[in-house]
């Protein structure tokens, strides 16, 4: 049993290695970033966080900068401080995950942010005499929990498949447990080049990976719909700027040059070959929670969006954009009347547009939520006093916040990490 620290281990592939460490009977510390930040932990700090363990796996990674965690800070600078820190504290074994097609002039920022690291570790210690190192390439991850594999299944769900990109694009994708029983292997022990291109067996393009994703879903063959290279190009401007998914320039462009690579390698490496991916996710049969949310992917930040313009819709109209004597009128068959009105009138406005821009910043949504049917709830025993025809009114305007508050209580149980 060998002591292993994840640097990285509550993202995707950090989760699949712990849980393929530990059912082999290895004491895992799987750290996230609150534990372990290789982007701002200084070398002092990183080594005595990494003493004591005799493994070490980095799986920390962007896809995009946040903030202060660049891909340069993350993939480069704090790989290599963990590298060294790794040295200083006598670490025995160090494995990292990297990309296939790193390299320190790559075409990417992600290529050459990984890029970077590697070539430090061959400069630092080329032969591993003093930390027993491997960097592991992987094409496409696909298994559940990946931010790649949730946006292409909830493609494969569409009525109708979107082609994106060209046909002759091709990639390797490759099962996580594949990468998790190689991470596990060189963990104990065994023997492997110092780089390894980690890739499937198999080469296809985006659309043929989504047809196999949406056949594992278990629904019915469906028709394909071409984007337009434009409307693609535009959709990948916006997704790289503002989610964390695989629908970034960076990683369309690495796509588009080509990610393949020779299977030999991780063959010999794990002693088979690496499983047909159809067949890897044969293994783990698609259950009704995997079909509803590949469903519901989409359709988490529409339904964001649009409590989101209805509140700010709301806060605008009470402001004045909606007759404001019409407005008091309606207060003083409440039984409000002057400074008090007004603060009822102008201050639930305020509330209602400060809601909805929070959850269109998407600000602790969870809380906004909660806050707006709080402030539902309010308005409905309020309306209690109000004239009958306000409750019977053919268009339901009351009667619709029972339909409303459900939509709220989606949204808080779809945004709930």
């Amino acid at each position: 049993m060998a002591r292993i620290l994840i640097v990285g281990g509550t993202g995707f592939i950090g989760r699949h290695v712990a849980g393929r460490l530990i059912a082999g009977g290895h004491a895992v510390t799987a750290a996230g970033r609150a534990e372990i930040d290789i982007a701002r932990d200084d070398s002092e700090l990183l080594r005595r966080k990494v003493s004591g363990h005799e493994v070490v796996v980095n799986c920390a990674g962007l896809v995009r900068d946040e903030g202060a965690n660049t891909m340069d800070a993350v993939h480069a600078e704090g790989a290599m401080r963990l590298f060294s820190a790794c040295i200083a504290a006598g670490v025995k074994r160090f494995i990292h995950i990297s990309a296939l097609g790193a390299a320190p002039q790559g075409e990417t920022d992600y290529q050459r942010s990984k890029g970077a690291a590697e070539a430090f570790f061959l400069d630092a210690d080329p032969y591993g005499t003093r930390l027993d190192w491997r960097a592991l390439r992987p094409s496409v991850v696909v298994g559940r929990g990946g931010a790649s594999t949730a946006w292409l299944l909830a493609a494969a769900a569409l009525p109708t498949i979107p082609r994106i990109g060209r046909d002759d694009w091709r990639f390797q994708p490759v099962h996580v447990d594949d990468l998790a029983e190689l991470v596990a292997r060189l963990a104990e022990g065994a023997d492997s080049p110092r780089l390894i291109d980690v890739v499937g067996p198999e080469a296809m393009s985006a659309y043929e990976l989504t047809r196999l994703l949406r056949n594992w879903l278990g629904l019915p063959p469906t028709g394909s719909v071409r984007i337009p290279d434009q409307l693609f190009k535009i959709m990948t401007e916006i997704g790289g700027r503002f989610t964390n998914g695989p629908l970034n320039s960076d990683v369309i462009q690495m796509l588009a040059r080509g990610n393949v690579s020779d299977p030999g390698p991780l063959a010999a490496a794990l002693g088979r070959p690496p499983r047909n991916l159809r067949e890897a996710l044969a293994r783990e049969p698609a259950s009704e929670a995997d079909r509803l949310a590949a469903r519901l992917f989409f359709l988490r930040p529409v339904l964001r969006f649009s409590l989101a313009f209805l509140w700010i819709a709301s806060g605008l109209l009470s402001l004045g954009l909606y007759p404001v004597a019409k407005s008091y009128a309606m207060l003083a068959s409440l039984g409000l009347s002057g400074a008090l009105a007004s603060i009822a009138l102008y201050g639930g406005a305020i509330l209602d547009l400060l809601l909805g821009v929070l959850l269109l910043r998407r600000w602790r949504p969870v809380l906004i939520g909660w806050l707006q049917l709080g402030s539902m709830v309010a308005f409905t025993l309020l309306a209690l006093g109000l004239p009958s025809e306000y409750w019977l009114h053919p268009f339901g305007p009351i009667l619709k916040n029972v339909p409303l508050a459900a939509a709220v209580l989606v949204m808080i149980a779809l945004e709930s990490d």
